[in-house]
């Protein structure tokens, strides 16, 4: 080998949830959304004009651009578009994390926060979560390179209050602090604590959404960040020019029309995992409260019943930590099947 191999930028990688291979096999271990996305999705793509596709894509995303602005009481030149939320991501430590100082984020938290860190060479910092597995605000106060976050966190679902995200960013606003509303669409509560409401307030807040989840759309790897106008014209800076495709600005165009549909998907959600927390409740299983669509839960045999469940063709998250499993929720026929399986496996 040569002398490049010195220079050769090393990290470890993020791993996602296993991909099987069994056409029978039903995913329930990376966050998919089990229904399919809003009909008028399929009516746009079966239209879509295949003579563009010899074309390079619309750049601004001009249309999903001003659709997400106006629903949210924004311009349009707050809003950031990206190939998934990672991308959003990747563009966002690239433009904002520059000092020497780390960077903080919770150590259970999404896992891909370190990957881009290490890729970049950017110090950070990991803060432990409570007893509860609750980010615990005051470990964000002092010196730091800039601040991130899930809210709900994944892999625990946990939402955090909106006075909380507040108070953090309050105590830090020298720096960038990014909120990770990828599973916020998920939470029923009737005041979302979304920290679109701070955006007016604070200079230096980013809000990451996607497409991926309660849109289901996660084929089409479509994310957007809502910022104040100086943030995102920074990050405009340093995108592709075409970097996201044309069908998946037709998608997800098509999705975002249709908010009733994506009610009716949340609510078929928070029904099936209303199901799971009463079982878990009868059963004395430990689980944390999720406003996901997903449950991060412990049982004492956890490799057994992910192993029962894949027996019957179901397959859930392991490995995030010792003795914990994480369920997508399934859909209603799927899943009764599986708490069936649950019950005779904690007999």
């Amino acid at each position: 080998m040569g002398n490049w191999e010195s220079y050769v930028r090393k990290v470890v990688p993020y791993v996602p949830g296993e991909q099987p291979q069994e056409q029978r096999m039903i995913k329930l271990n990376t966050n998919e959304n089990p229904y399919p996305p809003a009909p008028g999705v399929i009516r746009a793509l079966k239209e879509f004009d295949t003579d563009r596709l010899r074309l390079y894509p619309e750049p601004a995303c001009k249309v999903l651009v001003d659709a997400i602005a106006e629903y949210y009481g924004l311009k349009s030149s707050q809003v950031f578009v990206g190939v998934g939320s990672d991308d959003v991501l990747a563009m966002i430590f690239m433009t904002f994390f520059n000092s020497k100082t780390p960077i903080w984020f919770p150590d259970i938290t999404y896992s891909f926060y370190d990957v881009w860190a290490d890729m970049l060479r950017i110090p950070y910092e990991v803060k432990p979560l409570d007893d509860n597995f609750q980010i615990v605000k005051e470990d964000y106060y002092g010196e730091n390179g800039g601040v991130v976050f899930p809210n709900p966190n994944a892999p625990t679902g946990i939402l955090m209050p909106l006075s909380e995200i507040e108070d953090i960013i309050k105590h830090n606003q020298d720096v960038i602090v990014v909120v990770d509303e990828a599973y916020i669409d998920f939470v029923t509560a009737v005041a979302v604590p979304t920290a679109r409401a701070l955006l007016d307030e604070f200079p230096n807040v980013a809000i990451m959404r996607t497409f991926s989840k309660a849109y289901g759309l996660a084929n089409y790897r479509v994310g957007y960040m809502m910022t104040p106008v100086e943030l995102a014209n920074y990050i405009q800076t340093i995108r592709l020019p075409y970097n996201l495709n044309t069908l998946s600005q037709v998608a997800a165009e098509a999705a975002f029309e249709d908010q009733a549909f994506l009610r009716r998907t949340v609510s078929q959600n928070a029904e099936e995992r209303a199901k799971w927390e009463s079982l878990f409740d009868e059963l004395n299983i430990h689980y944390y409260k999720s406003e996901a669509n997903f449950i991060f839960f412990t049982v004492p045999d956890a490799e057994g019943l992910a192993d029962a469940w894949l027996k019957e063709g179901y397959q859930v998250r392991r490995g995030q930590r010792d003795g914990w499993l994480r369920l997508t929720i399934p859909m209603a026929q799927d899943g009764a099947v599986m708490r069936g399986i649950l019950k005779e496996f904690m007999n």
